[in-house]
This record gives C-alpha cells, sequence and structure tokens, in this order.
C-alpha cells in the first residue's frame, strides 16, 4: 500500500478533522525518526498515518482500540511490522513493544498532542512561534496538554533519544506541515 493508498483508507474510516490531523502529524514525525535511524521512511510513515485508523469506532472502547485498526490494515495487506506496531501502541494491551518502530509510535502518538497544545497557546497560534525549550518548560506543568502523557513520550528513551532531541524531531516535523495542520 502507498501512501495515497493510505490516505484515502484513514479518510474512509476516519471523519473527526482534528483526530485526522493528529494521523497527520503522527506521520509526519514517525517519516522524520525513520530517517534519523536509517529506517524504512514509508513504512514508518504508513504506521504513524494509519495509527488510529479504527478510532471513531473505538474512542468509547480503548480496550478494543488498535486492535480492531490492526485487524483492519491486516486485510488490506499491510506488512505485519506495520500492523503489531499499530496494535501495541495503545498501552492498555500490555503487549510488548519490540521494534524500533513500536517504540517510536509508541512515544509519538502523545507527543504530537503536547505540540500542538504549545502552538495554541502563543498569541501567533503558529508551530513556527513554538521552539525546543518552551516545549521542555511546559512538558513539567502537569495543567499543560494534560492529555499528553508525559511517561509515554519520556518513553523516547526506549528509542536512544533525549526528551530534548525527542521534541526537537518532533517540532522540526510538525513544522514541515504546519499548513496542512493549519498550525
Amino acid at each position: 500500500m502507498n501512501r495515497e493508498e493510505a490516505y484515502r483508507l484513514l479518510k474512509q474510516h476516519l471523519k473527526n478533522k482534528n483526530l485526522f490531523k493528529h494521523c497527520l502529524a503522527v506521520e509526519a514525525v514517525m517519516r522524520r525518526l525513520a530517517r534519523h535511524f536509517g529506517a524504512d521512511e514509508e513504512k514508518w510513515g504508513l504506521a504513524g498515518l494509519l495509527h488510529d485508523i479504527d478510532y471513531d469506532r473505538t474512542k468509547d472502547e480503548p480496550n478494543r482500540h488498535s486492535l480492531e485498526g490492526a485487524e483492519l490494515l491486516a486485510e488490506a495487506g499491510l506488512p505485519e511490522d506495520v500492523v503489531y506496531a499499530v496494535k501495541v501502541h495503545n498501552h492498555v494491551h500490555g503487549l510488548p513493544r519490540k521494534s524500533l518502530m513500536d517504540k517510536a509510535l509508541y512515544a509519538i502518538d502523545p507527543l504530537t498532542g503536547l505540540i500542538v497544545a504549545g502552538a495554541l497557546i502563543r498569541p501567533e497560534k503558529k508551530l513556527a512561534a513554538v521552539d525546543v525549550e518552551f516545549l521542555k518548560n511546559r512538558f513539567g506543568e502537569k495543567s499543560f496538554a494534560r492529555g499528553a502523557n508525559r511517561e509515554t513520550i519520556a518513553a523516547c528513551s526506549e528509542v536512544g533519544l533525549s526528551l530534548e532531541e525527542f521534541l526537537g524531531l518532533g517540532l522540526e516535523a510538525m513544522q514541515g506541515i504546519a499548513g496542512e495542520m493549519g498550525l
């Protein structure tokens, strides 16, 4: 499956515009990390783009989220490692994160929310107005971007990145698609 086909598949299954933008953000950061690690950018991008494909159906059933998505992606013929990364990004299942791609997707998922929140509290409401130092300072504030689980973001250490490096790569990737995100 190529990126265009994956995009159409996501559009078919995910109607929430903000969640769709979240998937685009996760895709961008996954692609950036794949480049950083010398991994398969297309494959990592597909995992990021499609990771929440089932969310419209499973948002009220966290124990089903990512399992249904993985099933759908397996049926669509996506590679097994992409399907597994999607399945294990939801911590509720307690499945082991085995590959670098699994670990990256897990940590990136809440990171994008933290970065978006950082942009939205700036007067400009733009990703360009955000820098790593600003995000690092906000990371420690429990009342800021409450939905962005800090422990999950800090799992960036599982891929060998410091929080500062992870914030920098994530921000850079999302600034690269700021137009698509409306930020």
